[in-house]
């Protein structure tokens, strides 16, 4: 710790985003992103963009991305919460809406940054455990609490929780926020968007980095009653008052509204993690399944440890979490059917399966 840090920064371990290595040319299976590109239309609009628009700062509100994500989700602008990323909005609701004093539940094995949200802001938190077949267990979490916050799909096991549970869920906690973040939703699962205008505490949190291929662009978006997104507008505004940059919501925008685009890369990303599971199972596998633009898999005969270097040295990335419960498991992220067919044979060389 060096002298001049602040106090504010003593306890807190930071999250370890996943390997960007530059040493070689890899095919990346360990950060979640979409094998695919852009929709054309955000190619164009960039192309099309005046360099001087630049030099004046963009709308604080970005209010013409509010838009286009409202018409999509059936929802009314002043329901809508744009930030620089998923992350940078979740930062924003832990700060506006959970108390020090209060606790905070969220699943044992989730997105690792919502701990270190949590250290970040002084908050108390409990971590639910998973049953053991790593499904949310929600009828596990109090009534009575600070705040409830998943992923659905979790991450990283990628299981999927049923929107009727969720409403469940809703139905008890009425006094405290609850955070459905789905950033995974677009490749399995169903979104609780349709949920929002029944229960005023829910707020759900999705990404434009998966689905959208635009993990580059750093869009994020909350949605929720208008109670909500003023909450998150006060935090931003005592944040940073311009999040996201004017080329950031012009190609935001244009991602949002071509559907065509969206459907098809989703379509292909979950029918190749639905053709590579059962081969995975093939070869001894563990599988868990999944709803999400990746898989958790484990080896019986084969540590996650010596899996994840063996692939390395043959030039593919995967994603190893050393922490209780899935120190066995690697996360693979669904690439094109040729990455894919790449990962299987290397996988196959390692476990003896060839």
């Amino acid at each position: 710790m060096s002298r001049y840090w602040s106090r504010r920064l003593v306890g807190i371990t930071a999250y370890q985003a996943g390997e960007q290595p530059q040493d070689r040319r890899y095919i990346k299976l360990n950060t979640n992103e979409n094998p695919y590109p852009p929709s054309p239309r955000v190619m164009e609009r960039l192309r099309s963009m005046d360099p001087e628009s630049l030099r004046r700062y963009p709308d604080p509100d970005a209010r013409l991305l509010k838009e286009a994500i409202a018409a999509r989700c059936g929802l009314t602008p002043d329901m809508i919460f744009p930030g620089n990323g998923s992350d940078e909005v979740l930062a924003h609701a832990f700060m506006a809406f959970f108390d020090p004093e209060k606790t905070l539940c969220f699943p044992d094995i989730s997105y690792s940054f919502y701990p270190v949200y949590c250290a970040r802001f002084g908050l108390k938190y409990a971590q639910m455990p998973l049953t053991e077949d790593f499904r949310i267990d929600l009828d596990a979490y109090p009534d009575e609490c600070g705040g409830v916050i998943f992923a659905n799909p979790n991450a990283p096991t990628g299981r999927f929780l049923e929107i009727e549970k969720i409403r469940g869920l809703l139905g008890r906690i009425r006094d405290a926020v609850v955070i459905v973040d789905e950033a995974y939703v677009d490749f399995g699962g169903a979104s609780c968007i349709p949920l929002i205008r029944e229960f005023p505490n829910l707020l759900v949190v999705q990404t434009l980095s998966k689905a959208r291929s635009l993990a580059g662009l750093r869009v994020g978006f909350a949605l929720g009653q208008a109670d909500l997104i003023k909450g998150l507008d006060i935090a931003k505004n005592s944040f940073n008052s311009y999040p996201l940059g004017s080329l950031a919501i012009a190609l935001a925008i244009e991602a949002i509204n071509d559907e065509g685009h969206y459907l098809d890369c989703t379509r292909k990303v979950a029918a190749t993690r639905d053709w590579v599971a059962p081969r995975l199972s093939d070869l001894g596998f563990e599988v868990i399944p999944s709803a999400a633009n990746f898989l958790m898999i484990r080896h019986p005969d084969v540590s996650a440890v010596n899996l994840y270097k063996g692939l390395r040295d043959r030039g593919i990335l995967v994603r190893h979490f050393n922490l209780p419960r899935i120190a066995d498991y690697l996360r693979v992220s669904i690439g094109t059917d040729a990455e894919m067919r790449q990962f299987l044979d290397r996988i196959s060389e390692i476990v003896g399966k060839e």
